[in-house]
C-alpha cells in the first residue's frame, strides 16, 4: 500500500507523475475518467444520519469488528460528487488497510438523496459532517481524522477551524488534496475560458440536480431561469446563496472559504495541491491565514492537475499519491497525538 522511495517508505513531500501524464489537463481527466478497483474493500453499509428536524444525510460505512477500539476516517466529496467516486473508495480502501474504519458522507441531495432534504448544499456547510461526527462519538467512536477533496477539502479545512468552537468533536487531524478554500478565486479561475468544459460538466450537473430537487420537492423552487445558467457563479446567485441567507454569490464565497477560518486550525493540517491544477490556483496556499499557521502543513507539487496524482504503481501501492500521501500524513499525526 505505499510507494517505495529510497528509504524503503512512502515520501509524501514528493511526488513523480506517470510520464504520460505531466500536463494539468490530462491528469485531471484520466483520474476523472480512469476506471479502478479496490480488493480487500468489503461492501459499504448505508447508513443514514438525523442532521436537522428536517434533514438526512447518508453515509457508507466500512467497519471492522468492534468499531469502537479504532480510529475512523470521515471522507468529504468535491462539487457534484458522492461517496461513489474514486478517490471516496480509494480512501476508504488505504484508511480500512491500515485497521481504521471508513466513513464516506454524500452532502446534501449527492449520492441519489434529493428527497432527504427541502433544502440545498453549499461549499462551507459543515455543521452536517460536524452533526455526523457528534453521533457517531456518542457512539463511542473516535478519533476521528477527516479528509477531502477539492470542495469537500475546503470543507475539511473550515470544519478544522472551527474547532476551537466544536471541541467537543475528537478530530486528531485533517488533510485536504486540491482544496478550494478561497472560492472567489477558484470560481474566477474556472470561468477562463480554457476551462469551459470543467465549467459545463459542473453547470450541468447543477441543473440536473435542480430538476430532479423540484421534482421530490413540488412548488418548492422555481425553475424558470434554470435553461438559462451557463455558469457556477450564475447559478449560485439565483439559487445557491439566497436559499442560505447569502447576500449573493460573492458573499457566499467569501463567507464559506475555509480561509476564513485556516488560522484558527488547532490540529495537524495538511494540504496536498499541484501548480498546473486547472481551476484551483496555488497562489491561495501563500496567504498569511495558512502560510503562518505552523500546524498547516502545505505540498506544492508541479504535476498532479486537480485531484489527480497519479503516478507510478508497484507491487504494494495503487499509484494514487495523493490519496496514500493523506493518509500517510493522517495516521503520523495519531501516532503524535
Amino acid at each position: 500500500m505505499t510507494e517505495l522511495s529510497g528509504n524503503g517508505s512512502f515520501d509524501r513531500t514528493s511526488f513523480v507523475p506517470r510520464r504520460a501524464l505531466r500536463n494539468g489537463h490530462l491528469m485531471t481527466v484520466v483520474a476523472w475518467a480512469r476506471q479502478r478497483s479496490f480488493d480487500g474493500l468489503p461492501a459499504p453499509e448505508a447508513r443514514l444520519f438525523q442532521v436537522t428536524a428536517d434533514t438526512q444525510v447518508l453515509a457508507q460505512g466500512f467497519w471492522h469488528p468492534r468499531p469502537t477500539g479504532r480510529p475512523t476516517l470521515l471522507a468529504l466529496h468535491g462539487l457534484e460528487g458522492s461517496s461513489e467516486v474514486h478517490y471516496m473508495r480509494g480512501l476508504a480502501h488505504k484508511a480500512f488497510q491500515r485497521g481504521w474504519n471508513a466513513v464516506l458522507l454524500n452532502q446534501r441531495n449527492c449520492g441519489g438523496t434529493e428527497h432527504l432534504t427541502p433544502g440545498l448544499y453549499h461549499s462551507g456547510l459543515t455543521s452536517d459532517p460536524q452533526a455526523v461526527l457528534r453521533i457517531l462519538a456518542a457512539e463511542g467512536l473516535g478519533p476521528f481524522l477527516v479528509a477531502g477533496y477539492s470542495l469537500g477539502g475546503n470543507l475539511t479545512l473550515k470544519l478544522a477551524g472551527e474547532l476551537p468552537a466544536t471541541p467537543e468533536l475528537p478530530v486528531a487531524a485533517v488533510a485536504a488534496v486540491c482544496p478550494t478554500i478561497e472560492l472567489e478565486i477558484c470560481v474566477r479561475s474556472i470561468e477562463r475560458r480554457r476551462n469551459y468544459a470543467y465549467q459545463w460538466n459542473f453547470v450541468r450537473n447543477l441543473r440536473g440536480r435542480m430538476r430532479r430537487k423540484a421534482a421530490a420537492w413540488p412548488g418548492v423552487f422555481d425553475l424558470s431561469r434554470l435553461d438559462r445558467i451557463w455558469t457556477i457563479r450564475t447559478f449560485d446567485e439565483i439559487y445557491t446563496a439566497p436559499h442560505h441567507g447569502f447576500a449573493g454569490a460573492s458573499d457566499y464565497y467569501h463567507r464559506a472559504s475555509a480561509m476564513r477560518v485556516a488560522d484558527r486550525i488547532p490540529v495537524p493540517a495538511l494540504i496536498v495541491a499541484a501548480s498546473d491544477d486547472p481551476f484551483v490556483p496555488p497562489a491561495q496556499f501563500e496567504q498569511p491565514p495558512v502560510r503562518d499557521n505552523p500546524l498547516v502543513e502545505r505540498r506544492v507539487h508541479r504535476f498532479g492537475g486537480h485531484c489527480g496524482f497519479i503516478g507510478d504503481g508497484n507491487g504494494e501501492f495503487d499509484g494514487y499519491w495523493a490519496e496514500e500521501a493523506a493518509v500517510s500524513f493522517l495516521a503520523a499525526a495519531l501516532r503524535r497525538a
